[in-house]
């Protein structure tokens, strides 16, 4: 005879599907929070700490092998990336493209694209430090920014820092182009624009 009011038997959870993978508990937990992680282990496994050199660059890759110096990374972008890259951790590049989920409230265009993003540093342990700016001095929207920012690197970085400046100051000339064709189809014209 069955009893319907018991518990069911636990399932195994995708959780443990990776831990049966990885061998290792804290790499598990590393990788479900951010599982762009995985394609960094050598034959899906996780280096040994005697294994891992620590001689990554900016880009989140090992020198030699993207071509970039410290302060440049593989995409062309003018960013300073710096980063400590260790397994599970994320690296400043991961941080620069989850930014492209925080949306100048006035603008309407991510603060990437706009080029309020001045650098963005990941320290060895593991805080993101971001150098950014606004469109002027005088910008209410530094709290808001700073909430966005928080909802999109929560589970991406342990902690992270905002470090406002106004020097350079901002101007338009620092719009990726992609963020140019999105002013555009928001119908700004770049052509009767006033120049400083």
């Amino acid at each position: 005879m069955t009893d319907n009011n018991l518990v069911p038997e636990p399932q195994p959870s995708i959780f443990d599907a990776v831990n049966d993978v990885l061998k290792d508990e804290e790499a598990s937990r590393r990788v479900m929070m951010n599982p762009a992680l995985a394609k960094g282990f050598p034959n899906g496994h996780p280096v040994a700490p005697a294994e891992h050199n620590d001689d990554t660059c900016a880009c989140g890759n090992h020198h030699g092998q993207c071509g970039c110096s410290d302060d440049e990374q593989s995409d062309g972008s003018d960013i300073p990336l710096k980063a400590v890259d260790d397994i599970g951790r994320a690296t400043a590049e991961d941080v620069r493209e989850a930014l492209h989920q925080v949306i100048d409230p006035e603008l309407g265009i991510d603060v990437i694209d706009l080029g309020l993003v001045y650098g963005i540093e990941i320290d060895e342990l593991g805080r993101a430090i971001i150098t950014m700016t606004l469109t002027t001095p005088a910008c209410p929207l530094t709290d808001l920014i700073e909430d966005e920012c928080a909802s999109t690197l929560a589970g991406l970085v342990e902690e992270f820092r905002i470090d406002w400046t106004w020097d350079p100051r901002w101007t338009m000339d620092r719009i990726t182009p992609e963020g140019r064709d999105q002013l555009a189809a928001l119908g700004f014209n770049f052509e009767n624009m006033p120049t400083y």
